[in-house]
This record gives C-alpha cells, sequence and structure tokens, in this order.
C-alpha cells in the first residue's frame, strides 16, 4: 500500500506540474483589474488607457477600472503599480515619461526596466514643432536661423518639466545649437493657450493636442519628431526632412505589470492587447489621437525602454534639464 501510496502521490505532483500553468491562464482573470494611469483624466494618455481598457474587459470578462495617479511625471502611479500583487489585477499605462524619470529623478525607490515587466507597446505618436503665426518663419530653416539670431529669446512651453515636451526642446537645442528657453506648465491645456495668445512662442507637443489648433490655423506646425511623417497630419515634414536630423522623437504608451507577473498572464495579455490593435474601430480612435497602434512582444517592449533610458540619460546630462 505504502509504494502504491507514493506513486500515486508522484503522479498527482507531476499532473499538476503539467497543467498547473494552463490552469492559471484559463482562470485569469479572477477579479476586476485596475488600469492605473500617471496622468489627470483626460489627457493622451488616460484617453488610450480607457480605450484599451473597455476592450480588455469585454475580452476578458471583467471590468477594468482606470485610476489615475497623477504626480511627478507618472513616478507617483509606477510606484504603486511596482508594489501591487503581481497577480495581473494591476497593470500600468506606461509612457516615454518613464524612462526620462529614470535619470531625472535619481532618487527613486524603484527601477522602471527591473521592477516592472513589459507586456506590449501600445501605440507611438510623434511630437511636433509648433510656434505661434505671428513667429517670423515659416518652416524649421528660418525658426533655426531666427532662434540663432536670437540666443536666449526665443522660449518654448512644455506640459511640465521632464515631460517628453521638454526633454524634446533640450534635444533640439543640442542638436541645431540654438538657445531656446524652457518654461513648463502644469499640462498641455494651458501652455497651448499661452502659446495660442502669443505669451510664448513655440513648443514640442504631442500631435494629438496640438493638432486642432494647427488644422484651424491657430498654431503652424514646422515638422514632426518622428522618424516618419504621421498618417493623422501627412503635410508636416519630419526634422530630418526639414533639414534636421538626429532630433527624431516618438512618445509612446505601453501596458506593464508589477514585476514576477506570472509568465502565462503575460502572455495571455499580450496576445488579447495584439487582437485589440488590429480592429479596426480601435485604429480608427487611435488615429483620431494622432497616434499609429504599435503591437510588440515583452521582448521588444523590454529592449525599447532600455535604449530610451538610455537615450533620454544622455540628453538629460548634456542639457543640464531638471524637474527644479
Amino acid at each position: 500500500m505504502g509504494l502504491r501510496w507514493l506513486a500515486a502521490m508522484v503522479v498527482s505532483i507531476l499532473m499538476w506540474g503539467a497543467s498547473g500553468p494552463i490552469s492559471l491562464a484559463e482562470t485569469y482573470p479572477s477579479k476586476p483589474i485596475h488600469l492605473v494611469v500617471g496622468y489627470a483624466a483626460g489627457g493622451s494618455t488616460d484617453l488610450v488607457a480607457r480605450l484599451v481598457g473597455q476592450q480588455l474587459s469585454e475580452a476578458l470578462g471583467q471590468p477594468v477600472v482606470i485610476e489615475n495617479r497623477p504626480g511627478a511625471g507618472g513616478s507617483i502611479a509606477s510606484e504603486q503599480v511596482v508594489r501591487s500583487a503581481p497577480d495581473g489585477h494591476t497593470l500600468f499605462m506606461s509612457t516615454i515619461a518613464n524612462t526620462i524619470n529614470t535619470t531625472l529623478y535619481p532618487k527613486l525607490p524603484f527601477n522602471f526596466a527591473s521592477d516592472l515587466a513589459p507586456i506590449s507597446l501600445i501605440a507611438t505618436v510623434p511630437n511636433v514643432l509648433v510656434v505661434n503665426p505671428a513667429v517670423p518663419a515659416t518652416n524649421l530653416k528660418e525658426f533655426i536661423a531666427l532662434a540663432k539670431s536670437k540666443p536666449g529669446q526665443i522660449n518654448f512651453a512644455s506640459s511640465g518639466a521632464g515631460s517628453s515636451v521638454h526633454l524634446s526642446g533640450e534635444l533640439f537645442n543640442l542638436v541645431a545649437q540654438v538657445k531656446l528657453v524652457h518654461v513648463p506648465y502644469k499640462g498641455s491645456a494651458p501652455a497651448l493657450v499661452d502659446l495660442i495668445s502669443g505669451q510664448v512662442q513655440s513648443m514640442f507637443d504631442n500631435l494629438s493636442s496640438s493638432l486642432p489648433y494647427i488644422k484651424s490655423g491657430k498654431l503652424r506646425a514646422l515638422a514632426v519628431t518622428s522618424a516618419h511623417r504621421s498618417a493623422a497630419a501627412p503635410d508636416i515634414p519630419t526634422m530630418a526632412e526639414a533639414g534636421l536630423p538626429d532630433c527624431e522623437v516618438t512618445s509612446w504608451f505601453a501596458l506593464v505589470a508589477p514585476a514576477k507577473t506570472p509568465k502565462e498572464i503575460v502572455t495571455r495579455l499580450n496576445e488579447e492587447v495584439r487582437k485589440i490593435l488590429d480592429r479596426p474601430a480601435v485604429k480608427a480612435r487611435l488615429a483620431e489621437l494622432g497616434a499609429d497602434v504599435a503591437p510588440s512582444t515583452p521582448e521588444a517592449l523590454a529592449a525599447l525602454i532600455a535604449s530610451e533610458t538610455e537615450k533620454w540619460a544622455g540628453v538629460i546630462k548634456a542639457s543640464g534639464a531638471s524637474v527644479e
């Protein structure tokens, strides 16, 4: 009897080991999912999160609750997710800002690259150099010439110190060898108000925020910062096309989870995200926001996070950019 009992236990353990991962994937999720966003409701990150969250809820059969935790360029929200249980029920809509923050906030109590598990890139969106129509420059070369003729006299607004909007301007200063003065705001909306009224002269804004004002003629677009022209604004040249290579910035949104989230759950979420981003209605909605769908493998997203962290560390150190 003892040998039979032992044999039965071994078989049981082997069967559990073989079926465990499958069972985990099949039973997930077992409760509502919280999708944390590091910015206020109504912004581009929030809009992307709500679009993806709604689709995930339908696919997974559980509510996806959007939780907005603005502050410190998304670092407050990402720390919350880092400290959450790695069971797939807390996710984070990360952005390019999180790779910038790694250098900009040297005392962060976590490591973005190692303490969060990549799931998939969601979408990319270029920044765009826009100026008030009163600025006497109709193209990028004229704007650079103007800036060189008036060092320290032309400013650029941003949605906040440390944002991709801010760092795009610092990169532009380095590559174009000009001295635009940074004027930080608490979000894109107030910055755009002052840009349109002429209180500030330029801005490297997310295309999704500026596009309505470009179309209405309230702002003049000089170039997008992406490697290729945006489908949402095909008439706007890239920085390289306009005569300034090596000034490429592509903002992005990506889904991540706490580190040690089971691989089976990460794989399941990646598969669902890929299906969601292949839907015409989702592609159309993201296009309205000036974004392009960009599904990826977890490994590709990890590589992007590593390369972006290295790139922005160099820009921050060279420019002396800070959150002070």
